[in-house]
């Protein structure tokens, strides 16, 4: 059976990257890793961080499709691979994608049969307050990260499910009950049942 894309995402504070390291802790996940031309920062190590690309090989991976969903930020370029994500969901590996709201929507357009979850915050209060204990905004960076933020939220309409992150472990339960559904589902598995199916059939034709 084939693995699910599982994309993450919402709002700056919400809480995606400590829900999806808590969910690599505890289940055999296959974390995608993006891709950029930037340069590597101290500390960062290529194919674990980032897979670190030139302009001329990223623009070469935009040429034969493969990518998922790209942006050019500040003159730099990101993207998400798709034949490394695609392998793996086809060994039967689920993959999961943090990715931006913007980098979501363009993922669901090149594959639709993504499960798409929305993570929110418990309030916009402590978004703000989750934000600020970060300790690494400006006020008028916090300003523009919580308008912005305000915007972001309208997108959830756009997802398959929505899932609140007041206890990262109460969300992670909600997000793996998310994915034993998603396995269940009959436009999943409907092969698997039509196989079992002729399997009982033959076997009563031989009995």
């Amino acid at each position: 059976m084939k693995g699910l894309l599982i994309v993450i995402s919402g709002p700056s504070g919400a809480g995606k990257g400590t829900i999806c390291k808590a969910l690599m802790n505890e289940s055999d996940f296959w974390i995608s890793v993006s891709a950029t031309t930037r340069n590597p920062r101290q500390g960062e190590i290529d194919g674990v961080n980032y897979h670190f690309l030139t302009k001329e090989e990223f623009k070469k991976k935009i040429d034969i499709d493969d990518f998922l969903e790209y942006a050019e930020v500040y003159g730099n370029y990101y993207g998400t691979p798709k034949s490394r994500a695609l392998q793996a969901i086809e060994s039967g590996k689920d993959v999961i994608l943090e990715i931006d709201i913007q980098g979501a929507l363009k993922v669901k357009e090149s594959y639709p049969e993504g499960v798409f979850i929305f993570i929110l915050p418990p309030s916009m209060e402590e978004l703000k307050n989750r934000i600020i204990n970060r300790g690494s905004e400006t006020p008028e960076s916090l300003m523009t990260r919580f308008k912005s933020a305000y915007k972001e939220i309208n997108y959830v309409s756009k997802y398959n499910y929505a899932v609140v992150n007041d206890k990262v472990e109460d969300a992670v339960k909600k997000i793996q009950s998310i994915i034993v559904a998603e396995r269940c589902r009959v436009d999943r598995v409907k092969d698997k049942i039509l196989d079992s199916k002729e399997g009982i059939i033959h076997e009563q034709l031989y009995d």
